[in-house]
């Protein structure tokens, strides 16, 4: 198989998309730059900078990701992997769970903590009510079929790989 040909998913997996290359990795970066400028604010609360180590090269790795729920009382973030759990700031989270946020000009330091099956699909259950459109857009990008019912975001959230950033210090 080529580069260019879809690849096929195992078996009851969806079509996830495959992390892009070329000018599109260039203007999917464009965030992290923009966080670097100062301007993250712009974003709001509804992206986060994550600042996670590399698995093998040890150093800083910066990526942009949406929130899907945010707790105030706990101060803990939810996100979630659209490329699927081989997304390489979910797989460096795994081997490295300690990490920094950064949403709008606050820093605070967290600890991924993984999300069962279950946990993921009331967050995308409760997630699509709130934002139909965007929760339309990322099961369609993810290859999940929806129909806007809750229990079809649910069943598409139990698919869907969560992390739960959980503030450890006060900043």
């Amino acid at each position: 198989m080529t580069s260019s040909q879809p690849r096929e998913p195992p078996p009851g997996e969806p079509n996830r998309p495959r992390p892009p290359v070329g000018w599109r990795r260039t203007l999917s970066r464009l965030p992290v730059h923009f966080y670097r400028l100062g301007l993250g604010p712009l974003f709001g609360k509804r992206l986060l900078l994550l600042i996670h180590t590399g698995r093998v090269s040890g150093r800083a790795r910066k990526v942009v990701v949406e929130v899907v729920a945010y707790d105030a009382g706990q101060r803990a973030w939810t996100v979630a992997s659209g490329f699927g759990p081989n997304a390489q700031w979910y797989r460096n989270l795994r081997h490295s769970p300690q990490a920094t946020i950064q949403t709008g000009r606050r820093c605070h330091d967290v600890t991924a903590r993984f999300l069962s099956e279950e946990e993921g699909g009331r967050i995308m259950a409760a997630y699509a009510p709130k934002h139909p459109r965007a929760a339309q857009l990322l099961c369609s990008y993810m290859g999940f079929t929806t129909d806007g019912s809750t229990e079809s975001y649910r069943l598409a959230g139990e698919r869907i790989p969560f992390v739960r950033l959980e503030a450890t210090s006060k900043h």
